[in-house]
């Protein structure tokens, strides 16, 4: 399993993920418009950033085994920023979509994404990482460290979770 930053060959599956996720969410929007007019858009800007987990799936046939290669996963993150649209807490680092399709959860791909996105949001200066996890993920967070701060986005319709580094 290796997780990287999305790149351009990643988008068509990226797409795909991102819209079985939204279908998951039972999202009103259309999550191709969300996808096409806003996360592409400002992924291209800079805003935040992706990273996906590839994985290799095999399949036996009777003369040998074949692999290949699937991105099953994503995560977006971005240290929050007054010039960003969506800047809930300035300066913290922001976990704001994690997801992982069906066939490939409870094997630590969401794990990995996170600990890829936490170390790299560590590294360009978040001391607190945030995220608004649906209820169902909520344990998911919390088994990382992560704690109900008592806050509440509206605009998300979710609790507020955060991770302090320790010193």
């Amino acid at each position: 399993m290796t997780v990287r930053h999305v790149c351009n060959a990643d988008f068509a599956v990226f797409e795909k993920l991102f819209c079985d996720y939204y279908f998951e969410l039972d999202c009103e929007e259309s999550p191709l418009h969300l996808f096409n007019d806003y996360l592409l858009p400002d992924l291209q800007a800079g805003l935040f950033e992706v990273a996906v987990c590839e994985t290799l799936i095999g399949s036996r046939t009777r003369a040998d085994l074949k692999q290949t290669s699937v991105v099953c996963g994503f995560i977006i993150y971005q240290i929050d920023d007054i010039l960003n649209d969506w800047n809930f807490k300035e300066g913290f680092g922001d976990i704001r979509e994690l997801y992982v399709a069906p066939d490939f959860r409870r094997r630590g791909i969401g794990s990995q994404l996170l600990l890829f996105a936490e170390k790299e949001l560590r590294e360009t200066g978040a001391d607190e990482i945030y995220a608004l996890p649906v209820e169902e993920s909520e344990k998911f967070f919390i088994k990382h460290g992560y704690i109900d701060n008592g806050e509440y986005c509206a605009e998300a319709d979710n609790k507020v979770f955060v991770k302090i580094k320790h010193k």
